[in-house]
């Protein structure tokens, strides 16, 4: 079942096509990557899901029914332009949004409790949010982001500030939320992190939906016909009983077990490959090479953008 379902969304700023007859649909429970470049939609999206701002034609739904103005007390949104008052001091500011949130106080300072501790930051509490470095404040802010345990979060560049052990705290507090069945949207231009992380992705371009799916399964679609081949025996033997039917790539030597890339006319000569390399050599893995979403991410959009005379800026 899907929590968030967003049908042929439209909008317009003063003449400017922001989205144009956009849909997703996000099951519950899993990590949604929404991708694109700079000014492709995504955040006008977000926002609109956030109920920020309407649409200008189609609409969003929530657990099957029209999204109201109550479920933003179901939704965790950390926007990629940080909202902390620089003033206010990082207890007094988390606790103030924390209640904002619908919390009670008492409640809030339970939670806010937990996650200081989780976090190691019980000594930022008197601090002021200006004395924090930028990926201190994110900390703060994703721990207000979720203190009210919504159904749905929204990330917008989580990891932005962040160095790598960071990051892979944040991370791992993800996919906890996951586990818990948070619904999750994730908005990134870190393909590395959407293969890491997402279940499910939307790729948007110049306002239109151009790519959707689950993340295996698009690497797999996009995928070149190549297999790479573990084997110990003789290469020359490989190569002799191959005969030409199919176009070797590449043979790396230097692991412990070479590895042999083989193009072939359609998946389905797969076997017809293996079955042709068993008699000469031992078999020790068989895999296609499937293409990174950071190369799909460039083949998809700029494919588009040529095919409907777009720059790609």
């Amino acid at each position: 079942m899907n929590l968030l379902e967003a049908h042929g969304i439209e909008k317009r700023y003063s003449g400017h096509l922001a989205l144009d007859d956009v849909s997703i649909m996000v099951p519950k429970g899993t990590i949604y990557g929404l991708l694109g470049p700079n000014g492709a939609g995504k955040t006008t999206l977000i926002r609109i899901i956030n109920q920020i701002t309407g649409p200008d034609k189609g609409e969003v739904l929530f657990n099957g029914r029209k999204l109201e103005a109550n479920d933003i007390y179901k939704i965790g949104y950390l926007p990629e332009e940080r909202g902390l008052y620089k003033k206010m001091k990082v207890g007094e500011q988390a606790l103030f949004l924390s209640q904002l949130k619908g919390l009670s106080r008492n409640d809030a300072m339970k939670r806010l409790k937990y996650w200081f501790e989780k976090f190691e930051i019980q000594s930022w509490w008197d601090k002021k949010i200006e004395e924090l470095s930028k990926g201190m404040a994110q900390k703060v802010q994703f721990m207000v982001t979720i203190i009210h345990e919504p159904e749905l979060l929204i990330f917008d560049e989580p990891f932005s500030g962040f160095d790598p052990i960071n990051t892979q705290l944040i991370k791992d507090e993800i996919l906890e939320l996951k586990k818990k069945g948070t619904t999750i949207i994730f908005s990134t231009h870190n393909m590395s992190t959407v293969e890491d992380l997402c279940d499910h992705i939307t790729l948007i371009n110049k306002s239109k939906n151009i790519l959707s799916g689950q993340v295996d399964n698009v690497r797999m679609n996009y995928g070149s016909n190549i297999f790479e081949v573990g084997y110990r025996g003789s290469y020359d033997a490989i190569v002799n009983n191959l005969g030409g039917m199919f176009e070797i790539i590449n043979n790396n030597i230097e692991n412990a077990v070479p590895k042999l890339q083989v193009k072939v006319a359609n998946p389905a000569e797969s076997n017809k490959l293996l079955q042709s390399i068993i008699p000469h050599a031992e078999v020790v893995s068989f895999n296609p090479v499937v293409p990174s979403m950071h190369d799909i991410f460039i083949k998809v959009v700029s494919e588009y953008n040529k095919t409907h005379g777009l720059s790609n800026n």
